[in-house]
């Protein structure tokens, strides 16, 4: 009886710890893409395509909108107390998309675009792309 109601302890302490070490994650990852430029790569995963596709899990209308046009190869994040902003960087279309969280709809993107890529971004955001070991400069 008493090794029935440990195991069953045990396996309720150890699913508890797993769900708080995943929100620990979850929030590491929001603070370090805060105010970022992040390379989208599928294979190996980079940090970027791991947030694309956390962010597009929430926001519905992300991950819609990403199944349609396909992964942007760079994402821009940013927020405040009220919405979230990401910018989605298209360098083969020489396109960026704007999209934005909608107030009082927590879940809800609205978005802008296309916008065309100056030339001076391309240019940054494509020497980064091919060699990720550099920092890419500010805009």
């Amino acid at each position: 009886m008493w090794r029935i109601a440990g195991t069953i302890v045990a396996a309720v302490m150890a699913t508890s710890c797993a769900h708080v070490g995943d929100s620990w994650i979850f929030g590491s990852m929001a603070s370090a893409a805060h105010d970022q430029i992040m390379l989208v790569r599928e294979s190996p995963p980079s940090f970027g395509y791991q947030r694309l596709v956390s962010q597009g899990g929430i926001y519905q209308d992300l991950g819609y909108f990403i199944k349609l046009h396909g992964p942007p190869d760079f994402l821009a994040e940013t927020g405040n107390r009220e919405r979230h902003y990401f910018i989605l960087y298209y360098l083969g279309k020489r396109q960026a998309y704007a999209c934005r969280t909608r107030p009082g709809m927590k879940l809800a993107v609205e978005f802008a675009g296309p916008y065309p890529v100056t030339d001076r971004e391309y240019r940054m955001l494509d020497a980064f792309r091919k060699d990720p070991t550099r920092k890419p400069p500010k805009f």
